[in-house]
């Protein structure tokens, strides 16, 4: 069994490249003797609401928060009923479950992400939000989701976690709802040095109401809060490295769409499923390239061996975990989130990639199945 060659994320290598730039950002902050909520986090929620296409943007301590105090900013209370999916990261749910929401699952099309004709059946009186997730950076169809929104006065939260950049006809993914919610987790497209996140939206309203939420309910005056609130303020340095970080984003997403063609072009030909969905209205981000295997396990295992990490993104459906049986769903009930929690295999993609590492993982693919048909 030999080494790791090829890491899944590789932050050293990065670190080594940027680490005067990083560097120098921290000094930045450290001089100004402002740590939190200064004009880091205003610079940086002015460029990302320009980048990301909105009118407000408000930093957070996480993705999770965001989510969170999302559905706060909406009027959400306990007991209100949320559509979303059990093939997801567990925060798309445990964020609401804090709120006392009640969760209603539909099941994923092919291309991971909800499927829109079934949430008009799943719609009761309860039902005030639908949380489309634009999972691996491949975004929702969301016209449809917009429509049925509109027929039964639903709101949008879109959990733009892993779509930092992603693009549905022309507009980037979290800006299309009420609401769009994005993780700056060291993995993502745009990754902190630690936590962090932020919430999107064209309504200002919304976007002051979030701003209270998150320190402590203050609105004017301060060390007085309005209503109840929480601390889940993103921190001055986080704010400076990623407003250093949102200067190469564009760099970072191309290379990553590069990474992409080329095992999209290397695999063709092989006996697994390649990442679908709708090129001609979608544009992916790219956060996982997943393909969908057979002998998934034996794969990973293969891979491993031969120096390939991997990782699969969800094993685990939230349905299936101990913590959320309580919600009564059985794999029959989501049969296509179930058949793909049993195919998904996510391949190194980031930016330190090189051509000679895709071909040597594509290889040992297409190997690992060559060898089985000989055997």
């Amino acid at each position: 069994m030999s080494k790791l060659k090829i890491p899944f994320f590789d932050y050293k290598r990065q670190l080594k490249k940027i680490k005067p730039e990083i560097n120098q950002a921290i000094e930045r902050v450290l001089n100004s003797g402002n740590l939190i909520l200064g004009q880091e986090v205003a610079n940086f929620e002015s460029s990302f609401s320009k980048f990301i296409g909105v009118k407000y943007g408000v930093g957070v301590n996480s993705g999770t928060d965001a989510l969170k105090i999302a559905a706060r900013a909406l009027g959400l209370k306990a007991g209100d009923e949320i559509i979303t999916v059990a093939n997801t990261a567990t925060p798309t749910i445990s964020s609401m479950r804090e709120l006392g929401l009640s969760i209603k699952f539909v099941d994923v099309k092919d291309d991971f992400n909800i499927d829109e004709t079934k949430i008009d059946v799943a719609v009761t009186k309860k039902t005030k939000v639908i949380i489309p997730v634009h999972l691996y950076g491949n975004p929702a169809h969301m016209p449809s989701i917009i429509k049925i929104a509109k027929k039964y006065k639903l709101k949008i939260i879109e959990d733009s976690a892993q779509g930092i950049g992603a693009l549905y006809n022309g507009r980037m993914v979290g800006t299309i709802g009420d609401v769009g919610c994005f993780s700056f987790y060291p993995t993502k497209n745009l990754g902190a040095h630690g936590d962090a996140g932020a919430v999107v939206t064209n309504n200002q309203e919304i976007a002051e109401k979030i701003k209270s939420l998150r320190k402590y309910g203050e609105r004017k005056v301060k060390f007085f809060s309005e209503e109840i609130g929480v601390n889940s303020r993103m921190d001055e340095i986080q704010a400076a490295l990623l407003n250093w970080g949102l200067k190469k984003i564009y760099g970072y997403n191309k290379s990553r769409n590069k990474i992409a063609n080329l095992y999209n072009s290397l695999l063709k030909n092989s006996p697994v499923v390649l990442p679908q969905f709708d090129t001609n209205k979608s544009k992916s981000c790219w956060h996982q390239y997943v393909i969908q295997v057979e002998t998934r396990d034996e794969l990973v295992e293969y891979l491993g061996n031969h120096g390939i990490p991997t990782m699969v993104y969800y094993r685990y459906p939230v349905h299936t975990q101990n913590a959320y049986k309580f919600l009564k769903y059985k794999d029959k009930d989501l049969p296509i989130t179930s058949f793909l929690s049993k195919k998904v295999v996510s391949l190194p993609i980031h930016a330190e990639l090189n051509i000679k590492d895709i071909q040597f993982i594509t290889d040992m693919i297409k190997k690992f199945y060559n060898d089985r048909l000989i055997a």
